[in-house]
């Protein structure tokens, strides 16, 4: 088998087996990110996705998790979907868990019909990148969705039976709306209750848009105690039982886990003891 330019996967599908099923991504619009800037999106041909299943399951017939990748690959239609899996099954006869990247439009625009087939043929977890509750950064960084989209988008996908793993970002505010970032956000995790929530820091690399701006003096990035102080408040603002929270990320200072609202306290302690001894992650351990 063979990939077409980088290929990208969160880190809970380290150990899986990542299946290139579109390339680049059918957005690509949001400023602050340069992972498929040079890639022009389009589906893979169904007989090359299906001949790396065929592949990976000979020589490896034990997987227990796949990942299809690119960037949404929900996408593709729902019958060429349903045909990938139902040939990752064939080959993979331990198969636990299929996942994906998925956008707020990719969810809104299948019916529930398609939500519950692709369900029935084992798909389970829905990546989302919300990025920042707040419309109005919503719309400076070029995402093109609001947060009652993604509410309705995470409350449809629930509804059939699909759990979503939902990423958001340290410093889209910077610090003049820091606060309006991290209230926004921690409302659009209450009102939607996802299975999962975690945070990453803003890193920019060349290529994005985003990157430019802050070289021209034009955005400014968050200290390390800043961002320990959006976590802070976030995690004070969440109302949401159930929901696992991690900061885990590579791109963060410290890494804090826990699952809301029982383990708010504990949240909180873990980022009282980074403070108290000064101690995050290197910058160069960050250089992603």
């Amino acid at each position: 088998m063979q990939y077409i330019g980088d290929v990208y996967r969160p880190p809970s599908e380290a150990s899986s087996f990542i299946l290139q099923c579109t390339v680049g991504c059918a957005h690509n619009t949001c400023r602050f990110c340069s992972m498929y800037k040079e890639k022009n999106f389009f589906m893979r041909p169904q007989a090359d996705i299906l001949a790396d299943i065929d592949a990976v399951g000979a020589a490896y017939p034990g997987v227990h998790r796949v990942f299809l990748a690119d960037g949404d690959a929900l996408v593709m239609p729902t019958d060429r979907l349903l045909e990938i899996m139902e040939r990752a099954h064939q080959n993979f006869p331990v198969l636990e868990r299929l996942s994906a990247y998925a956008t707020v439009d990719d969810i809104l625009r299948k019916s529930d019909a398609d939500l519950q087939a692709l369900r029935a043929a084992g798909l389970s977890l829905l990546y989302i990148g919300l990025e920042s509750g707040s419309d109005e950064i919503l719309r400076r960084i070029d995402k093109h969705q609001t947060q009652d989209e993604y509410v309705a988008a995470v409350l449809k996908a629930k509804r059939n039976g699909l759990a979503s793993s939902v990423t958001l970002i340290f410093g889209l505010g910077e610090q003049t709306d820091s606060d309006l970032h991290i209230r926004e956000s921690a409302r659009a995790i209450t009102r939607s209750k996802p299975a999962y929530v975690s945070f990453l820091s803003l890193h920019l690399s060349p290529g994005a848009p985003l990157y430019d701006d802050v070289k021209a003096g034009r955005f400014t990035l968050l200290s390390d105690e800043e961002i320990l102080n959006e976590m802070q408040h976030f995690i004070e603002q969440v109302d949401s039982d159930g929901t696992v929270f991690r900061s885990n990320h590579a791109s963060n200072p410290v890494p804090v886990a826990g699952t809301f609202n029982r383990d708010r306290a504990d949240m909180l302690g873990q980022i009282d003891e980074a403070r108290a001894a000064q101690w995050y992650r290197p910058h160069a351990w960050r250089e992603l």
